[in-house]
């Protein structure tokens, strides 16, 4: 029989805001490389930004094993930083002219694929 002083962190992986941060920060990466401009400084904001809300999750999950307070406090800056993000994709909609299909439009709905 062991007694642990501390209990053991949670698996951050197997939580799901982890997954879909995780893939943000693909989808992200993928889109700095292929379609902004080499050079542009959003490439390092948006990609910091993706890498943040991800890496304080995980961060989070760590510190639950000793403060509830500070797991809170860091999912909050991940979802802070994914908050900004968004903010960007939507600064590179609005620039180019680009409109921002709502999630109630039927025509999303009817492109969605449901997993």
């Amino acid at each position: 029989m062991t007694n642990k002083l501390l209990p053991t962190g949670g698996n951050y992986r197997k939580l799901f805001c982890y997954q879909k941060a995780e893939a943000i920060y693909d989808i992200t990466y993928y889109f700095c490389k292929h379609y902004l401009q080499r050079g542009d400084r959003t490439i390092d904001q948006m990609i910091q930004a993706a890498r943040s809300g991800k890496q304080n999750i995980v961060e989070g999950s760590a510190a639950s094993t000793t403060s509830k307070e500070m797991e809170i406090k860091l999912i909050n800056v991940a979802k802070a930083s994914l908050h900004e993000l968004l903010i960007d994709y939507e600064d590179y909609l609005r620039t180019r002219e680009y409109r921002r299909l709502q999630i109630s439009q039927s025509v999303l709905l009817s492109k969605r694929i449901i997993y």
